[in-house]
């Protein structure tokens, strides 16, 4: 028999009306969101603040199983979302899908008061014989910018592939519904952008349903080689792809884990660098692991019955996914997925075979999963969007030597509190001991000997927030 897990408690399932699917009546839509809480009164220099903000429990509570399981069904209503099907209808094809995605970000924006920049990052892929884009197509991501307050040249990006498939990738007029793969890591963008947008917060967001994916990550190219061209400092990239399904090829049933695929050593960094964290043990604390930890930090803190899994492998085993060219060029990125794929839903023909069924269809979906998996984006992102730069110059002495000292530059934050350090034994995956430092530049952890542990410095502001954990230099 199948494992059964007890399905997750969802704090709310308040809803909204979409505005491109028949209204319901008002007392089927649930009551509109809450004005958000007011921020936390500000910690004192001598304080040591608390990592767990109320304003992150009541953003993981806003979000909506009713809200995400519309959207998945909306987008599987366009029959087929294939990069190269239909642009000019109005009802089907990856064209309708876009301007759908498109509008609800405007709608979104107007009733934040403007709140989020809304535009199409796109280019042009050209064909090739015998390829998955055979001739020239334009692939066309509609994107939403949320611009923080503090520091906007910092971005933290929210990502989904829209487009769709059946067996075979080249087929773009059968029916392709992609409610899994990957309308359920949409949704996830669409309810987090809505959660989101009545905070306001201290880097920019950048919520980015991307096209592509399924003909050679085209979407996730094109918005990568836009950051670069526009010089964005990019905090973290958590791409969700195929985040909406417990049900697993094997028979398991388990809605309490997800996996995080956090990469290692980027293939940017330069032989000095990597002789550096090759001797420092630095290959398992790249900022892509780093992020990772915050990812299964927050869900310990804030969803205390989902287990977020790391995993130190750039995607699953032979596969990708529009994280990984963000990662190639350097930045950081993870890739969030539920623990148990069904292969027959993924990829394939809608259809009965020999008593199987087969197809990506929604009725086969747990949406109450993929709203908590949308709250742990949200709750990651917030997080993040509030928190002071990371330091830098962050360097490290002990050998030989009974302590262990670190020095770092001074972080140039107007909210700035200080700074906490991070250490753990080199078996641990995550950080396991920590000391709030204060507002200092240097620190010595007296009688820890450096060979024995790993060591990471984050900076806080006055609200307690704080930056990814920074690994130091030689």
């Amino acid at each position: 028999m199948p494992k059964r897990v007890i399905p997750l408690l969802l704090l709310s399932t308040v809803g909204c009306a979409n505005p491109n699917v028949t209204p319901e009546p008002p007392s089927a839509m649930g009551p509109a969101l809450r004005p958000p809480l007011a921020a936390p009164t500000p910690l004192s220099p001598g304080s040591s603040p608390d990592f767990d903000n109320p304003r992150i429990h009541e953003i993981v509570g806003a979000v909506s199983a009713e809200r995400v399981e519309r959207d998945v069904r909306r987008l599987v209503g366009f029959g087929t979302r294939h990069t190269l099907s239909d642009t000019v209808s109005n009802t089907r094809g990856i064209g309708a899908a876009r301007r759908w995605l498109f509008g609800e970000f405007e709608r979104m924006s107007a009733q934040c008061g403007g709140c989020l920049e809304v535009m199409y990052v796109s280019d042009i892929v050209p064909g090739e014989s015998g390829g998955r884009v055979p001739v020239d197509v334009q692939v066309v991501n509609p994107i939403a910018i949320q611009r923080g307050r503090l520091h906007g040249d910092h971005y933290v990006l929210m990502t989904a592939h829209y487009d769709s498939r059946v067996t075979d990738p080249n087929d773009s007029a059968s029916d392709a519904p992609g409610a899994n793969d990957n309308a359920s890591g949409v949704a996830g963008v669409l309810e987090v952008a809505r959660v989101l947008s009545r905070y306001p917060t201290d880097v920019s967001i950048v919520y980015a349903p991307l096209a592509g994916e399924e003909q050679g990550l085209h979407g996730g190219r094109i918005l990568t080689a836009y950051a670069e061209d526009n010089g964005w400092s990019i905090i973290g990239v958590l791409n969700n792809d195929v985040i909406g399904n417990t049900t697993g090829v094997t028979g398991i049933v388990d809605n309490t884990t997800v996996r995080v695929f956090a990469p290692g050593l980027p293939p940017t960094l330069e032989r000095e660098e990597l002789q550096r964290l090759l001797s420092a043990g630095g290959e398992l604390d790249v900022p892509s692991r780093q992020l990772a930890r915050r990812v299964v930090r927050i869900a310990d803190t804030y969803l205390p019955t989902l287990d977020a899994l790391m995993i130190y492998r750039l995607d699953r085993f032979g596969r990708g996914g529009d994280h990984s060219p963000f990662f190639n060029q350097g930045f950081t990125a993870v890739r969030i997925t539920e623990t148990h794929e069904d292969y027959r839903r993924q990829h394939q023909d809608v259809r009965i075979e020999d008593g199987v069924e087969y197809g990506d269809v929604p009725d086969v979906m747990d949406f109450g999963y993929l709203a908590t998996v949308a709250g742990l984006n949200a709750a990651v992102i917030a997080s993040l969007g509030w928190a002071p730069p990371a330091p830098e110059e962050v360097s490290i002495s002990g050998a030989v030597l009974p302590s262990t000292t670190l020095r770092w530059s001074a972080v140039d934050a107007p909210d700035l509190l200080g700074y906490r350090l991070y250490w753990r034994r080199p078996t641990e995956p995550a950080w396991t001991q920590s000391r709030w430092l204060g507002d200092v530049t240097e620190f010595t952890l007296e009688n820890v000997v450096i060979d024995n542990y790993f060591f990471g410095l984050a900076a806080v502001d006055r609200d307690g927030n704080e930056s990814l954990v920074v690994f130091p230099n030689q």
